[in-house]
């Protein structure tokens, strides 16, 4: 069995194409930055970088998490695999496979680990009991499925098909407090895309927002300016690493809606984006609650 040490080394010699030339452009770049100027939490990030792969989480953390851990069962009436997160079934893709599930739910549960620059909750900024909730981009649903037993109301905005067939298993046992919406949470309104100022408007106010929606955040807190301008506005955990500019743009739009807004710990590199430059490191997530004057 290889070692920890010797487990790194090869990675590093297995790291082939453009991953591994980006690794080389970010540990170039911060070689000519003063360590002075770099924040503990970057000064972290670029240490782990030396002496592992490359990452979008690039902490310790990441290493405890293999897949190996990860118990995937059948429900033979649906034809579908599931989990037990958090003592429910969470269902995935009809046509993915065990390794892929194993690898997909360790991954999630990396996302969410208390060190993740993802983590959306912590215990000061959580979902409270008899929330409503807003999950734009729910895609596997265990966000939703973590609360859903404290909400009382959550509506799960997908489009994929796939992913829809496996958030109605599982949340078939809640299906009086949580609804499904196949569109994309947007600006506008039209045969694919929802703003959630429209669709709240004939219903209960909303509470907590959390948002992952590919590239599209800043179009749905457009989307969303009278709910964010109301007198008790929701909650806001939104996603800021998908484009360059996010963390910066999406503060702006906050602060003028006179959020209090934070940062989740830490940096991400994510480098699933091909536009990825200088300074590499995002921000994952933020954290926005309304202060009130």
């Amino acid at each position: 069995m290889l070692g920890k040490a010797l487990k790194r080394k090869v990675s590093l010699l297995t790291d082939t194409g453009r991953k591994k030339r980006l690794r080389h452009d970010i540990l170039s770049y911060y070689s000519q930055v003063p360590v002075l100027q770099l924040s503990s939490e970057e000064t972290e990030a670029i240490d782990f970088l030396k002496r592992n792969r490359l990452h979008v989480f690039p902490y310790p953390f990441v290493n405890t998490y293999t897949g190996s851990e990860v118990n995937v069962l059948e429900d033979k009436a649906l034809g579908l695999k599931f989990v037990i997160h958090e003592g429910k079934k969470l269902y995935f893709k009809r046509k993915w496979g065990v390794r892929k599930i194993k690898r997909n739910y360790s991954y999630l549960l990396l996302e969410q680990d208390l060190a993740s620059p993802h983590r959306y909750l912590t215990k000061e900024f959580k979902v409270l009991p008899g929330d409503v909730v807003a999950d734009a981009g729910a895609a596997e649903g265990n966000f939703a499925l973590s609360i859903v037993e404290i909400a009382r109301k959550i509506y799960l905005f997908e489009t994929d098909p796939e992913w829809v067939e496996a958030l109605e298993a599982t949340f078939a046992p809640w299906k009086e407090k949580v609804e499904i919406i196949n569109k994309f949470v947007s600006n506008r309104d039209d045969a694919e895309h929802q703003s959630l100022d429209s669709f709240f408007s004939e219903k209960e106010t909303v509470n907590f927002i959390k948002a992952d929606v590919e590239g599209a955040e800043a179009q749905l807190l457009q989307g969303a300016a009278h709910l964010l301008s109301q007198s008790s506005p929701p909650h806001v955990a939104i996603t800021t690493y998908h484009q360059q500019q996010d963390a910066e743009d999406l503060s702006q739009l906050l602060l003028e809606r006179g959020y209090r807004i934070e940062f989740s710990d830490g940096f991400m590199i994510f480098h699933h984006d091909k536009h990825l430059k200088a300074p590499y490191l995002r921000r994952g997530l933020i954290r926005a609650s309304y202060q009130s004057n």
